[in-house]
């Protein structure tokens, strides 16, 4: 974990509710996919954790929906906008287990963490396909993000207004070796009970600290419990209890 100040150089729209921004500075201490930022808005008590989507030696990508006050300020920061942030947070993925055809499931702003992952794994020479998941498709972003990458790419929208009708599962019947996933907890679930190889699943959570120290993010594991935060996000399959 390493405290840096970081400088707004874009923060524009993808959608009418998800922006894209991209923050200068030191982004050494992020060395995997699937770690988060924790930034600091004026004005209010805690930070607010964000999945990386993209980083180099300048600067870190993020993605994220507007829900409440803080990301409704962040939307509004202009370019110039020097913000405190916590980075190198979480676990991040392995991608050592990933054999020579991982699937990526991102639903929502779940999305976000899967496009560094990709793209480290088209740098090992994975054959890489991505299931992008969208309620309609006026939510649909960075599609052709994952495209470009070279990336057998799916969108499903659970309205059927573009790609493959239904939820993520939808698109899962094809051949891979194992899998990546991020969303909300029920297509967690969907995903896990569908799936026919080991995985690993980011766990979206409500933080405190977002590094550890609070406690206020654990949750029970076939291991004990683990703090989403410091321990996760990311948990692999077969560690995971789902609460009944």
């Amino acid at each position: 974990m390493k405290q840096s100040l970081f400088t707004v150089t874009q923060n524009e729209h993808l959608t009418e509710s998800v922006m894209k921004m991209r923050l200068q500075g030191d982004t050494s201490a992020i060395t995997a996919p699937g770690q988060f930022i924790n930034i600091t808005i004026d004005g209010l008590f805690l930070r607010r954790p964000i999945s990386v989507f993209d980083r180099d030696e300048e600067a870190v990508t993020i993605i994220y929906k507007i829900v409440g006050k803080g990301t409704e300020k962040m939307s509004e920061m202009p370019a110039g906008t020097v913000l405190d942030v916590l980075t190198g947070l979480g676990n991040g993925y392995d991608m050592t287990v990933a054999g020579e055809k991982p699937l990526l499931i991102g639903g929502g702003v779940g999305v976000p963490p899967m496009y560094m992952l990709a793209k480290e794994l088209k740098k090992m020479g994975k054959d890489v396909s991505v299931i992008l998941g969208f309620n309609t498709q006026s939510e649909i972003f960075c599609e052709q993000d994952f495209k470009d990458l070279g990336c057998n790419v799916t969108v499903t929208t659970a309205d059927g207004s573009y790609g493959v009708k239904g939820f993520v599962t939808a698109g899962m019947d094809i051949d891979y070796t194992y899998f990546y996933t991020c969303g909300p907890e029920p297509m967690l679930k969907s995903v896990y009970a569908k799936a026919v190889t080991g995985g690993q699943f980011s766990f979206e959570e409500r933080m405190g600290c977002g590094f550890g120290a609070c406690m206020g993010c654990s949750c029970k594991t076939v291991t004990g419990y683990k703090r989403i935060c410091k321990d996760g996000p990311v948990l692999r399959k077969e560690e995971i209890l789902w609460e009944k």
